[in-house]
């Protein structure tokens, strides 16, 4: 069975719905359906000219979904414009950002796990290995490295941590500086000391501490299923 589609949030739902050529009767054309989500992709790469990092985190989605979404929508766009056919607007799984009203016909309620899921796209989980089955690392500026996951698709990546490991001071600044040029939303760890923790909150990450004595995989699970919440200061002073 294929997984449920997420929502993809857009700002607006659309006040136009078809477009058709001119001149020729309903009955003779053929249709083309663009999705909600997919016009949202297309309005936000090419008229509002956002970088596809910027649109992902507008959707709410990552950015390879993100990608093959306005794909998607520009294939059908062009298919109507070069084939002569009507172009309706409708359907696809979306809600709208306003008050998070849900449409008819699009994606059915998500709990509070999966709405955590959906806004927090890329974490980091302080790591000894690359592997979801090496241990997670307690230590956040000296760790190993970092196991780095893409929620929902969950594509995994590896931040090496080992500059910071010979540092004599400055550790924790210097590995939160790493998570933000990587585009970490949610650190996991075990300690982060007050500088670190001051450092990614200034960047805007959030930070699940006392993460530790289990395996990264089983953090990643953990996080998922709403077990870790976001601290609101260091655990290591």
């Amino acid at each position: 069975m294929p997984r449920p589609k997420h929502c993809r949030y857009v700002s607006s739902a659309p006040s136009v719905t078809y477009f058709k050529p001119r001149g020729i009767p309903l009955r003779e054309l053929e249709e083309v359906t663009l999705c909600v989500d997919e016009l949202e992709a297309l309005r936000l790469a090419d008229k509002e000219g956002l970088t596809a990092i910027d649109a992902a985190q507008h959707m709410r989605v990552s950015r390879h979904t993100f990608g093959r979404t306005l794909a998607a929508a520009r294939r059908k766009v062009a298919t109507a414009l070069s084939l002569g056919q009507a172009l309706r607007i409708e359907g696809g799984s979306y809600a709208v950002h306003e008050g998070a009203r849900r449409h008819a016909g699009a994606c059915s309620c998500h709990s509070p796990n999966e709405s955590k899921e959906l806004s927090m796209q890329k974490i980091a989980i302080s790591s000894e290995g690359p592997t979801l089955e090496d241990w997670v690392d307690p230590r956040f500026g000296r760790a190993g490295g970092f196991v780095v996951v893409e929620l929902p698709e969950r594509r995994l990546d590896y931040i090496d941590n080992g500059a910071s490991q010979m540092m004599a001071m400055g550790a924790g600044i210097e590995t939160a500086e790493r998570m933000a040029a990587a585009g970490v939303e949610v650190v996991l760890s075990g300690y982060v000391g007050p500088k670190a923790f001051e450092a990614l909150s200034a960047a805007g990450i959030k930070i699940c501490q006392d993460v530790e004595g289990l395996t990264v995989g089983e953090a990643i699970e953990n996080y998922v299923a709403g077990k870790y919440p976001f601290a609101s200061e260091s655990n290591k002073q």
